[in-house]
């Protein structure tokens, strides 16, 4: 037997409950975008440009903390003088950035 109430429309006020309930998940990604989303991938597309114009002569540091001069480069790896008449070739993605004056 199938309870009375179970058989009752929904009232007017109960329609827009599906609406309601996706609020809040909207909102919650708009904010995971702007916040973590949006800023990571400027900062990545800005890693990928430097990269790209990366030129012999330019002072670099890698993610392993190796500070050293470009005097190649190829599409995949990276000549670096570290010190004189030391080279050595490191894949171009392990550069994290042009070393700063100080």
């Amino acid at each position: 037997m199938v309870s009375p109430l179970a058989m009752v429309p929904p009232g007017p006020g109960q329609s827009g409950s599906l609406l309601t309930n996706l609020v809040p998940f909207v909102l919650m990604f708009a904010i995971f975008y702007f916040l973590l989303i949006a800023p990571q991938r400027k900062k990545a597309k800005a890693h990928t440009a430097m990269l790209q114009s990366l030129k012999a002569g330019d002072r670099v540091v890698t993610n392993g903390g190796i500070y050293g001069t470009v005097v190649g480069v190829d599409d995949q790896k990276v000549q670096l003088r570290i010190a004189d008449q030391v080279k050595i070739d490191i894949a171009k993605h392990a550069i994290a950035g042009l070393q700063t004056e100080s």
